[in-house]
């Protein structure tokens, strides 16, 4: 049996280990152990490549970025800045048709430039907009549907989890990831925003429970002092400034500005008093239990990688793409069809781990940008975030409302139907347009 054949035959036997229930560091660690071994036909060799796998991929300070931004997520989410980010964009679009949903839209593109993560996002917003906007009249399934579809901004808008593994599996600079998932990130809040205006004025039904007046409800809402909406934003502004701004200004880099994040939002939790020992004990567990799991995918996934480069399998692939007359466009179709495909069933991590060892190496041969492929790719594999059945921050909005809303997944799924679609509008628009992405490196 050629190399090459025992690489794709191992690929097929992965996907149906993980769809049958197989945790996908396993399957990756197990198949690609098995498979350097039957290429070099020499269990010696596959045992000394997975210890090389272990050292190589976590050991240097660089890996130090993904648990000190897990960390600055989850202390901001206990210090409830997302919740004060959301009141004060209540309080800018209240007068406006759909504006609370509009609002929901804002705070999470304002949370999402601190936490970097999707997850951590639906959470905090099922819990503090969706009580809001049932308050004022809101279809149930519109507010659950704004929820979960604005949490994938976490993953667009940097600091972003997904791009910092991008750039490890990649060897990409992550601070340009991050500055080329701004105006991407931007424009899909953008687009959400208008999503949300032409519902509810041309389709309020969808929106509301009952005919809107004109204005965005009929209970009075006290107006907030200005003193205390900059009150509310500042924490807000010194986080997003001290670790973006110190980026793209140079003064440190991606793991560095990681440790500033996480030491500014353990100052913002404690002065609020949001954090007790009980609390922090609690962020730390949470925090080794995301960088543990995101460890143990990277280490398997690189002897993966190493497997696919020993088989030859990329070059084939590339030769196989240019004898059947295969050019940028097909492979990037069937790229973001084989993520989308993968996004029903598997969570975003392990779609990047399983698919970029075998496509970068060919997305490298086209001659494309690996910066604004990592965006596209961001893209692609948050909109299964959204897509059933495996569609994740459909299942934290489900189990972060619990029984205090009669609303099944079937419910939840079709309310993030608009909001999917916008998302691959969106995809299309980077894809033909990469200079959306990389107008902010040049």
């Amino acid at each position: 049996m050629s190399s090459v054949a025992i690489a794709l035959g191992s690929l097929l036997l992965m996907l149906l280990l993980i769809y049958a229930g197989l945790h996908v560091a396993i399957t990756l660690g197990v198949l690609s152990f098995i498979g350097v071994w039957l290429i070099r036909d020499d269990v010696t060799v596959a045992a000394n490549l997975l210890a090389q796998a272990v050292s190589d991929s976590v050991a240097s300070h660089v890996f130090g970025v993904v648990p000190l931004f897990v960390l600055t997520g989850f202390l901001v989410a206990h210090a409830d800045v997302g919740k004060d980010a959301f009141e004060v964009a209540h309080q800018a679009f209240r007068r406006i048709r759909g504006g609370l949903g509009v609002a929901t839209v804002a705070a999470n593109a304002v949370f999402a430039a601190i936490t970097g993560i999707s997850i951590a996002s639906a959470a905090v917003f099922t819990r503090v907009a969706v009580p809001q906007m049932l308050r004022f009249g809101y279809q149930p399934r519109f507010a659950v549907g704004v929820v979960a579809g604005s949490s994938v901004l976490g993953m667009l808008i940097p600091p972003s989890l997904l791009m910092i593994l991008y750039g490890f599996l990649s060897n990409q600079s992550v601070g340009d990831l991050f500055t080329a998932g701004i105006l991407p990130g931007l424009l899909l809040a953008l687009a959400y925003a208008l999503l949300i205006l032409l519902m509810a004025h041309l389709r309020p039904e969808m929106v509301y429970l009952k005919a809107p007046t004109g204005q965005e409800d009929d209970q009075p809402l006290m107006p907030m002092p200005l003193g205390e909406m900059l009150r509310k934003l500042l924490p807000v502004v010194l986080l997003i400034g001290s670790v973006l701004g110190g980026i793209y200004a140079g003064l440190f880099t991606a793991t560095e500005a990681g440790a500033v994040g996480a030491a500014m939002a353990l100052a913002v939790a404690l002065l609020r008093r949001k954090l007790s020992w009980r609390g922090f004990w609690g962020v730390l567990t949470e925090t080794g239990h995301v960088t543990v799991a995101v460890s143990f995918l990277i280490i398997c996934a690189n002897i993966y990688t190493r497997m696919l480069a020993m088989s030859g399998t990329p070059q084939a692939l590339v030769a196989w793409m240019a004898a059947a007359g295969f050019g940028v466009a097909v492979f990037l179709l069937i790229y973001i069809l084989l993520i989308l495909l993968l996004g029903t069933v598997i969570d975003s991590s392990s779609i990047l781990l399983i698919v970029l060892p075998l496509m970068l190496p060919v997305a490298e041969q086209f001659g494309l940008n690996l910066i604004w492929f990592g965006v596209i790719t961001v893209v692609a594999v948050e909109i299964g975030l959204l897509t059933p059945p495996f569609g994740l921050s459909a299942y934290v909005v489900k189990s972060t409302l619990g029984n205090t809303v009669p609303l099944s997944l079937g419910d939840i799924f079709r309310g993030t139907a608009p909001f999917t679609l916008t998302m691959l509008a969106v995809l299309l628009l980077l894809v033909a347009f990469p200079s959306l992405s990389l107008a902010l490196l040049r």
